[in-house]
This record gives C-alpha cells, sequence and structure tokens, in this order.
C-alpha cells in the first residue's frame, strides 16, 4: 500500500486484481469522508484503509471485468454506491447506483471529484481529476493510450487524451488503472514525438507513443 500526501487529502494506492490493477482510496482528512476509484480482485488493502472512513462512492472507470471483480467485497464492506458512466452501465454485470457525466463531481468532504469522460478504451471510459492528481483508468498510461479494438476507437481515445487531459497543467500526476504512474508533461512529450510521424490509417490495438 502506498500513501501520496497533498495538503488537501489523502492517496492510497495499491496494486491488486487480475491482470495487475490498482485500485486508489481519496480520503479527506477534515471529514474522513473518501472515495474509492475502481475494484479489482482482492480488494482487501483497500478495504483496510477505507475502514473507519465513510465512502461515498465507488467510481468505476470502465466496464471491463477486471475493475469490477472486487465490487461485491468492496460494497458489502462498506455500504457504499457504485458510480459509473451510462455507456457503459449496460455492459457491466451490475446495475450502477449513480451514472456520472462529463463534468459532474463526486464529493467526499472537502475533496471535488471531477468527471472526464474520456471515451475510446470503451464508449463509457472516464477519467477522475482532483487537485493535481489524475485517475486515468485504462484511457491514458504512462507511453501510450489503452488499448484499443478498431482504428476509430483510437482515434477516439487519442482525441480524449488531446482535448480532454492535455489542457491540464503540465504537472499533472497521472495515475493509470495498470502500472506506474507519470506526468501529462511526459504525455505531451510523447505525443508531440507521435504526431511529428506518419501512421498507417489502420493504427489501433496497443500503440506506443515513441514506436
Amino acid at each position: 500500500m502506498n500513501l501520496i500526501y497533498d495538503k488537501e487529502f489523502r492517496v492510497y494506492w495499491t496494486l491488486c486484481g487480475s491482470d495487475g490493477n490498482n485500485a486508489y482510496l481519496l480520503v479527506c482528512p477534515t471529514t474522513n469522508e473518501s472515495v474509492i476509484i475502481d475494484a479489482p480482485l482482492g480488494p482487501e488493502k483497500i478495504i483496510e484503509a477505507a475502514t473507519g472512513t465513510q465512502v461515498k462512492a465507488i467510481l468505476i472507470t470502465h466496464r471491463h471485468s477486471d475493475h469490477l471483480e472486487g465490487l461485491r467485497e468492496i460494497t458489502e464492506a462498506t455500504g457504499a454506491p457504485m458510480a459509473a458512466h451510462p455507456d457503459d452501465a449496460a455492459d457491466m454485470p451490475v446495475t450502477p447506483d449513480i451514472l456520472v457525466n462529463d463534468g459532474d463531481t463526486i464529493r467526499a468532504g472537502t475533496v471535488g471529484v471531477r468527471v472526464i469522460h474520456t471515451p475510446g478504451h470503451t464508449p463509457g471510459a472516464l477519467c477522475l481529476l482532483t487537485g493535481k492528481h489524475l485517475f486515468s483508468g485504462d484511457t491514458l498510461f504512462p507511453g501510450g493510450p489503452g488499448h484499443t479494438s478498431s482504428p476509430q476507437a483510437f482515434q477516439q481515445v487519442k482525441n480524449s487524451i488531446a482535448n480532454k487531459l492535455l489542457p491540464l497543467p503540465d504537472d499533472t500526476v497521472v495515475y493509470p488503472g495498470h502500472g506506474l504512474d507519470t506526468t501529462l508533461a511526459k504525455s505531451k512529450e510523447e505525443i508531440r514525438v507521435f504526431d511529428s510521424k506518419t501512421h498507417p490509417d489502420d493504427l489501433c490495438g496497443s500503440v506506443e507513443w515513441v514506436m
């Protein structure tokens, strides 16, 4: 379990899941209210960290099963509602209690988590922003975007990143759904290199910005 301190909140970050997933807990130190981001398999450490806090919501970044396998366990432990985007809701094994859209804010005490709809990896993929901390799900990783199933989906996720994420400050830290963190400054430079080259029209799948 990693602990990240900010002036206004605490972030607990643990590796779990069936595909090397990251799960996150954001806690308001003033009210002890919290939110959980994603619910992978084996969420015991996140549940332990959440003990003693009031979990206001379980925010799911997208519909893929590896981000949902621990949902029942977390829900039973916390009693918190699950929130997701409408475009992914129909394909989830559990109906979300809360539907969130681009620009919505989920609050845990003094901590506001802004919902950013970033379709491409899935139609309802979300990123979640609080302060200069961006929880990117499988939309953006160090070195590339999330996996896409078609050239249209790749262009969609690239547009999502360009229009919704890259305008954020360079020192915004990106915490993805898998793997290590990065910064938007690094992502911007990687994408600049990518955009300086030509690419096939059918590009999709697991794409790297610097190939």
